[in-house]
């Protein structure tokens, strides 16, 4: 791979070590140096000769603003904890169990005029005359006894998300910031005219990099360590709520929302779970709000003769991407922090100019997880070569313009593997790049939709990364279809019904009864069942995942039974009868037994399924022939380079491929072939040596590679 070629690098620098910044810069060919949070560049740095990235959070940066109009300030719906009625009167202290360093109760009375109390043991408001709110304390009366109450109340949020998880994680000292709201006037004019000051003061800054750009991702901390984190979804809008926000929708939709359609009886609105068609426009209407602020701040950083890129992280929320404004923003470049092959695959499939992937780890003395990196009993090669792993199969798929790293610089100091590492990286980088500039590679003849009900405006993520949503398998299969040669789409249930499936060969349904991704009321409906019922009986395939079509309230519960010749007994078959069967092997098709579950209660609907895999007398893996197409059914799908495997070969087979080239015998052996400059890559995802052959038009390729080595071999061959 050739590693000789500078640029598309994006390098934290750090005054105070000049000498190692520059330095560095020249070891990984950066074309960029930028600030991070916490770091400063130093005029020696910035009049080196490099572009200049800009590091702002918009909204956190103005703690004196905050402190002198705290009605500025952001605010959230919170929910007491339940208490049970003893008596008639029931006192409630609604901050319990949050930290009280991240929140404040707002009573004011604009705020109380949304606060709401519930009897939760009958789902009922409790009328306001019957409570009153003194003293931090909320007083309730002529309560049911035994019944259990809580108070939902405004909030402002005094301390800001990701400054609170560095000072608690990396144990920064630093004053707690606060966030400004941009749908405060005041707010909003403070805002813009700080960054038309702050452009004439740093003229040599190239790119204005927005930490996001207004509200963060939810993330409420309790104040018991042993349940720290209460409540974490990376795509919730609930740190979006204000008063003002209310009221303008309410002038807007025609309808007033209560705390209640935030606090959803005390689940909140998570986006695992299907949304309310409240839920759908508040989400709409805080995604125009966003885009029209954002537009004008993209609009100042312009007329300065600067370019803005936004990072597609933290304060993210109503920045939708995939959604219908993120184009009108103007922004021109998105940069994502990846950790997978699927968050490659995101930031890469976003309509932008600049699509930046920063590397992990991230330059912090501990990881995510909390267990060392840069510092003692780290190694941060290791850490960067397993993210590597994840994101090279992604990225031998999809263009991405650039990669980087964030963090203190001055870290890497004592790890020269890790230096070693990234040089590695960055040359593999920018081969893979080069091909992709010159054409894209081959993709097989097969057009996959990823069927939930989200569609493209969740392409590629569910709520946050990995590793916050590691025990879906939706996440699991996204993460094997980033790096496969083939077509990806993601649909809604209201696509699939009116015309999506068309343009497909396999729709994939994975997730648990109820949630967003498996669908849960969405399959009440007929049309969708008679659409997807005629994909397959015409030869498409359906591939499900666990508990996929789930309703119950039927003769079945999955609502694709019948194409997938396989149901869910949710115990009202423990009389019947159950099929007997052998567990059988499909010619082409690798199994990795490993990817699946474990799960009870499964049971062949007619006998005609094949069995492909079993645990405990309990079919685990089947394939149905239903008309001229399939019905897959997999209990669960965990990522590996094998699961992989499977998964391609499953896709190959339902879109009925004959000969489908550069597959390897080995499925920890991926290749890509771009056919305009006749070239194959070949990865090794496995931390050994590996011997094994490619396939390609009519002949084999044998290869050779050692652990995680990428290998480029000339092939003349046409498409």
């Amino acid at each position: 791979m050739d590693s000789n070629r500078q640029g598309d690098f994006t390098l934290p620098g750090e005054a105070g070590y000049e000498q190692l910044t520059l330095s560095l810069a020249k070891t990984w060919g950066a074309d960029v140096i930028r600030d991070s949070d916490g770091t400063k560049l130093s005029d020696e740095i910035v009049k080196a000769g490099y572009g200049i990235y800009s590091t702002i959070c918009i909204i956190r940066q103005h703690n004196a603003f905050a402190q002198a109009h705290p009605e500025s300030q952001q605010q959230v719906f919170l929910c007491s904890d339940p208490v049970v009625a003893a008596g008639e009167t029931t006192v409630i202290s609604p901050l319990d169990g949050y930290f009280t360093e991240q929140f404040e109760i707002n009573a004011s009375a604009e705020a109380m005029a949304y606060w709401q109390v519930y009897d939760r043991t009958v789902n009922q408001e409790v009328p306001r005359n019957k409570w009153k709110y003194q003293n931090g304390q909320v007083t309730v009366t002529d309560c049911v006894p035994w019944h259990e109450y809580t108070v939902s109340f405004l909030c402002w949020r005094i301390w800001e998300e990701i400054n609170m998880y560095n000072h608690t994680t990396n144990h920064w000292t630093s004053e707690h910031l606060r966030q400004l709201d941009p749908r405060h006037p005041g707010a909003w004019a403070y805002m813009c005219g700080w960054l038309e000051d702050w452009c004439r003061q740093n003229p040599d800054t190239t790119v204005v990099r927005f930490t996001s750009l207004f509200y963060n991702f939810v993330w409420i901390f309790g104040d018991d360590m042993r349940c720290r984190s209460r409540f974490t979804d990376w795509a919730s809008y609930d740190f979006t709520v204000s008063p003002a926000a209310l009221k303008a929708f309410e002038a807007e939709y025609g309808y007033a929302l209560t705390a209640e359609d935030f606090i959803n009886r005390r689940n909140l609105q998570a986006t695992h779970m299907p949304p309310t068609p409240a839920k759908r426009d508040y989400m709409a209407f805080i995604q125009k709000f966003v885009a029209e602020k954002a537009r004008e701040l993209v609009d100042i950083v312009h007329r300065y003769g600067k370019k803005a890129y936004v990072f597609y992280d933290d304060s993210w929320v109503g920045m939708e991407p995939y959604g219908p404004y993120f184009s009108s923003i103007g922004f021109d470049g998105l940069i994502k922090c990846i950790f997978s092959g699927f968050e490659c695959r995101l930031c890469a499939g976003v309509p932008i100019e600049t699509h930046e992937i920063r590397l992990h780890p991230y330059l912090f003395p501990v990881g995510l997880g909390g267990l060392p990196t840069f510092s003692e009993g780290g190694a941060p090669e290791k850490d960067a070569l397993q993210y590597w792993r994840n994101a090279r199969r992604a990225l031998l798929r999809a263009k991405i313009d650039r990669i980087g790293l964030g963090g203190y610089l001055h870290l890497t100091e004592g790890f020269p593997a890790f230096v070693d590492t990234i040089t590695r990286i960055a040359g593999e980088f920018r081969r893979i790049k080069a091909l992709h500039e010159a054409g894209g590679p081959s993709v097989l003849p097969c057009r996959v939709a990823v069927l939930h009900t989200w569609g493209s405006l969740r392409s590629w993520t569910l709520s946050g990364h990995f590793h916050e949503t590691y025990m879906h398998p939706l996440i699991h299969i996204n993460e094997a279809l980033s790096g496969l040669p083939v077509e990806v789409k993601f649909i809604s249930f209201a696509d699939a019904e009116n015309g999506a499936l068309k343009d497909v060969d396999v729709v994939i349904n994975a997730g648990r009864a109820g949630d967003a991704w498996s669908g849960g009321e969405a399959w009440r409906s007929e049309k969708l069942i008679e659409a997807l019922t005629e994909f397959v009986y015409r030869g498409g395939a359906f591939i499900g995942v666990n508990e996929p079509s789930a309703l119950p309230g039927y003769h079945t519960c999955f609502r694709m039974a019948h194409m997938l010749g396989i149901d869910l007994d949710t115990g009202v078959r423990v009389c019947h009868g159950k099929w007997q069967y052998d567990v059988e092997t499909l010619p082409g098709v690798f199994l990795c037994h490993e990817a699946l579950g474990r799960k009870d209660r499964l049971f062949l609907t007619d006998g005609k399924a094949k069995v492909l895999s079993d645990a405990n007398g309990v079919p685990q893996m089947t394939v149905n022939q239903f008309g001229k197409g399939l019905g897959i059914y997999m209990s669960d799908f965990a990522f590996s380079p094998e699961s992989a495997r499977m998964l391609l070969d499953l896709l190959v087979l339902a879109a009925k491929i004959q000969n489908a080239p550069y597959l390897s015998g080995d499925p920890r052996v991926e290749a890509a072939y771009y056919p305009r400059s006749q070239t194959l890559l070949v990865i090794n995802n496995a931390d050994e040596a590996v011997s094994t052959s490619v396939q390609l038009k009519g002949r084999r390729l044998d290869v050779s590679l050692q652990p995680m080595e990428t290998k480029e071999f000339s092939i003349l061959e046409g498409e």
